[in-house]
């Protein structure tokens, strides 16, 4: 079974655009957004690919990723329950890791989150000056969430 241990949290501060690479544009729609499970669609310029994920347990979750061809990916995006999630993805190294910044646009524009995928859910992790509050398991803040909330809205 896939598994997925990410913490999230909010970034406030630039500080992270110093070693980010170029970004990659996502645009990412929920085809079934419950407590038990989500079911992702998500375009970007490299591919796209079919998301299934399970019910969060604190940073851990089940989380299966299948790669389908862009055109299906697009019929499946107009089948979407919920807005269309955009944001630009950037990778920043630090202490060893690789954060992921994301940086929304369209109806949850002005919010960037900060990711980290862990090894284990007690990795130890080197926090960068540029990163707030830990909002992991704060559910407003899942992009399953923010495609039925916006943070436009809030």
């Amino acid at each position: 079974m896939g598994v997925e241990i990410e913490r999230k949290f909010l970034v406030i501060s630039d500080g992270w655009q110093e070693t980010a690479d170029k970004g990659t544009d996502m645009h990412q729609g929920y085809l079934a957004t419950t407590p038990e499970r989500t079911v992702r669609v998500r375009v970007t310029g490299e591919g796209a690919w079919l998301t299934i994920k399970g019910a969060a347990k604190g940073a851990v979750r089940a989380e299966f990723e299948y790669p389908i061809p862009p055109d299906e990916a697009a019929n499946l995006l107009s089948l979407s329950e919920t807005i269309i999630v955009e944001k630009t993805r950037y990778r920043v190294p630090f202490a060893g890791r690789t954060w992921e910044v994301d940086v929304f646009a369209g109806e949850n524009e002005g919010l960037v989150m900060a990711e980290i995928e862990l090894e284990s859910e007690d990795a130890a992790v080197e926090l960068p000056r540029w990163v707030g509050e830990e909002v992991t398991t704060r559910s407003e803040f899942h992009n399953s969430q923010l495609a039925q909330f916006p943070f436009s809205r809030w």
